[in-house]
């Protein structure tokens, strides 16, 4: 049986894009990132394999695309089923998806509605943004990760998220760490995994980005 070829059409600061990383890395598989200049003009193959969104990530296995981080890990999982990345149980399972449907909703909006604040972060955005992580630290409870003892679906959904969490707390002028001390916790432990360290890139870098996006888009 040949080799199935792994591509994923890739964004270095997108942590939509890095939760496929991740998954892939969990599962490891090989695969091949090819970045995409989202400023400078879309490739064709993106175009024409999402063409709806025209968005990344877009996995493609064995040249079969498929759109959307969340749908994508799902996949990735039933089609490679070891080491698991759901719990065992239908209801377990159930609750995972939930979380990720929460945080899929919820972080990456209240994170923009910091750093996209022209003058002074309202008061608010910052109360929702830490609301919000309260919330999912409260799940988290005194598990080690998401799903209990194991790094899984629901952490892979959200760890890459947090490397836009710096790029916020200077913004906002805040510590996640102050606010939320368990949930930072998580964080830290998440990113000494191999799988996570060598996808999820230094947060300076990503601040820096935010900074130089912010003027792209005339807030500075």
């Amino acid at each position: 049986m040949s080799k199935a070829k792994l591509v994923i059409l890739d964004c270095w600061v997108s942590p939509f894009c890095m939760r496929v990383k991740i998954a892939l890395n969990e599962k490891g598989l090989e695969y091949e990132a090819q970045a995409e200049d989202l400023f400078g003009g879309k490739s064709e193959l993106l175009l024409s394999s999402n063409p709806i969104y025209k968005k990344v990530p877009v996995f493609l296995h064995d040249g079969k695309p498929l759109c959307e981080s969340l749908i994508i890990v799902n996949y990735i999982d039933e089609t490679w089923s070891s080491p698991p990345l759901l719990p065992p149980c239908s209801y377990g399972r159930a609750q995972a998806r939930f979380w990720a449907d929460f945080i899929d909703k919820k972080v990456f909006d209240a994170c923009g509605n910091i750093w996209r604040s022209k003058g002074e972060v309202p008061v608010e955005a910052k109360k929702e943004f830490i609301e919000i992580l309260k919330q999912l630290e409260e799940a988290l409870g005194d598990k080690d990760y998401f799903i209990g003892t194991t790094f899984g679906f629901v952490d892979i959904i959200l760890i890459p998220l947090t490397s836009w969490f710096f790029a916020v707390e200077k913004i906002g002028g805040f510590t996640v760490e102050a606010e939320c001390p368990k949930f930072s916790n998580w964080m830290k432990r998440c990113l000494q995994r191999e799988s996570v360290a060598k996808v999820v890139p230094p947060p300076e870098k990503v601040y820096e980005f935010v900074l130089m996006f912010r003027k792209m888009q005339g807030i500075d």
